[in-house]
């Protein structure tokens, strides 16, 4: 056995058994959470046990859920810059350190890194071997939408590079490379080896005279639609490669746990399996009549499975992120491998990134795609197909995006549960089905004291709030962490109301926070202040969040509520406020 398995064995074993002597039940104790594993910065495995099954089942729900994930999370997934083809992962200096570290010999069997020059594509596709590489089609379009950034038409292309945000009004998508605003057909679009995506370029086309036949706005329609089998033939061969060449790597999997191999590649091999049996279909499609006359059917086909790894996938590309980042940075073997794989001719100098980040492309671009078709129609060409298809991929958009926008919820629970203390407060679970954090900062509570002679005076204390789809959360700060002060229901234990501040004695910023029924059953009021404009958007936020709370849909009413705060002024005297001396 070689010395580094026997060390990493051993390493296993001690964490092992100190994890059962810190266990105050001993093994049972242990048995009963859930374990997590990763690598320390020594590379060594480190295993960790978290009593809180409930909580950890919350997790594992949301990560593996059929519905999954976009929008804001993925700005730091989805961005040009992040998924770059070239890694950025490290700098120079870390990639140099990283580079000269000890490493396994590459002659001890089960270390070498294949450098193939070619990939071997079991799929039938007629067309996966002449196609390039997805990346390649990816920075074609983008220099296409570049192009005509210079015409002009800026709008349109901010609206389709708006990675960040998948679910974007069909108006405002991307328009192909194949665009119809020219009255003649694009010219074709060249590759690696020569090799070309265009209907026009086809045998049969050219030997049927067709371009001669049809009108440009008809040949147009057919380069649309062949797009969607040539772009979907270089997709699958750029899956098939980070199937192969990375996923299926020994030597990767070596260097990394099962539980972070498995996030770092997820379902990729079904994804690939599903584009196949997609490509197939097209093409059979266009085997039937080389002039297509519908696609949407067959998008329509495939739209539950579409459905199925997407979803899943787009949602774990967060956790991709994530984890690649540290694996580049704390692990030196994964970090040495995958350099070496990444150098592989067969790559074309594209990175694993660049692979991970395909099945986001594609199904962005597979709506872009469809719109563009739809947009060429002709009068004989029956619409209704190709709009289910764009509202069913728009569908599965949607699930992406509220997915990972649940998924970021989770972990921002997961992060704050662990920095609040229940200290004189009936402790209550943070992380539950369905909460999400609407809003969180800072106001003042106004304490007033009254004195002997009959008059009072006012301190002013911080307190934080972090106010949930169900819940407020009444805090003070203290350093990083929060010690709970009350909380509530909401929004049916709370109520926000204006005071006569002046007529009261206090500053007119001065508002009422009212819990009808706080943490322990009985009613309590909190009288604060907002004065900094971050003060004013907290303020501002429960307002809106009672106002839509209590039915209000109206946007001019909510409009109102906002800027006209005597429509909630409330003729309370005195007598009905808690002061806290």
């Amino acid at each position: 056995m070689p010395n580094h398995v026997a060390l990493r064995i051993k390493t296993l074993c001690r964490r092992l058994e100190h994890l059962v002597k810190l266990s105050p039940g001993g093994v049972e104790a242990s048995s009963g959470g859930v374990m997590s594993v990763s690598l320390d910065e020594s590379n060594s495995l480190v295993l960790a046990a978290s009593s809180d099954k409930k909580n950890c089942q919350d997790l594992l729900e949301a990560l593996y859920s059929p519905a999954g994930g976009i929008a804001t999370a993925l700005r730091s997934v989805g961005s040009r810059k992040m998924w770059s083809s070239h890694p950025e992962t490290v700098s120079p200096r870390q990639e140099k350190e990283m580079s000269l570290a000890p490493e396994a010999p590459l002659g001890e069997p089960g270390c070498e890194v294949e450098m193939k020059e070619t990939i071997e594509m079991t799929s039938e596709s007629k067309y996966i071997q002449a196609s390039p590489l997805y990346q390649d089609y990816w920075l074609q379009c983008m220099r296409t939408e570049m192009n005509r950034i210079q015409s002009g038409n800026l709008s349109v292309l901010v609206a389709s590079m708006h990675l960040p945000g998948l679910v974007t009004p069909p108006s405002s998508s991307a328009v192909s490379p194949l665009s119809p605003t020219s009255g003649t057909p694009p010219t074709p679009r060249r590759f690696h080896g020569g090799t070309c995506l265009l209907w026009q370029d086809l045998p049969e086309v050219q030997e049927r005279g067709l371009l001669d036949i049809l009108t440009p706005r008809e040949r147009q329609l057919q380069e649309a639609m062949f797009e969607l089998i040539g772009s979907e033939a270089s997709y699958l061969k750029s899956l098939t490669l980070a199937v192969t060449h990375f996923k299926e790597s020994q030597t990767l999997r070596m260097t990394l746990p099962t539980v972070e191999h498995h996030i770092l590649f997820s379902n990729l091999t079904e994804v690939k399996g599903i584009s196949e049996r997609f490509l197939l279909d097209l093409e059979a499609r266009l085997d039937e009549s080389i002039v297509m006359q519908q696609v949407g059917d067959v998008v329509m086909q495939h739209r539950a499975a579409l459905r199925q790894v997407y979803v899943p996938y787009i949602t774990n590309m967060m956790y991709q992120e994530t984890l690649i980042q540290h694996l580049m940075q704390q692990n030196r073997a994964f970090f040495n491998v995958l350099k070496k794989l990444e150098k592989a001719p067969v790559c074309q100098r594209q990175s694993l990134k660049s692979f991970l980040v395909l099945p986001f492309q594609r199904i962005t671009r597979l709506r872009i795609i469809l719109e563009n078709i739809l947009k060429l129609a002709t009068p004989d060409m029956d619409p209704v197909p190709l709009k289910e298809a764009i509202m069913a991929i728009h569908q599965i958009l949607t699930e992406c995006d509220d997915g990972v926008q649940r998924m970021k919820q989770t972990e921002k629970l997961v992060h704050l549960e662990k920095l609040v203390d229940f200290k004189r407060v009936k402790s209550i679970p943070l992380i539950t089905r369905g909460r999400t954090i609407v809003h969180e900062g800072s106001l003042r509570q106004v304490k007033v004291k009254r004195s002997s002679a009959g008059g009072s005076c006012s301190s002013f204390t911080e307190i934080y709030l972090h106010l949930f789809n169900d819940l407020l959360l009444l805090s003070q700060r203290e350093e990083e962490r929060f010690r709970v002060l009350d909380y509530a229901t909401f929004p049916v234990h709370v109520q926000v109301e204006q005071l006569k501040a002046e007529a009261l004695g206090l500053p007119h910023e001065s508002f009422l926070l009212h819990l009808t029924e706080n943490h322990n059953g009985i009613p309590a009021a909190y009288v604060l202040i907002a004065k900094t404009s971050s003060e004013k958007e907290t303020r501002s936020t429960l307002n809106c969040a009672e106002f839509l709370a209590s039915g209000g849909q109206d946007t001019c009413a909510l409009t109102e509520a906002f800027t006209n705060p005597s429509l909630r002024q409330s003729n309370l005297s005195l007598s009905h406020f808690f002061f806290f001396t």
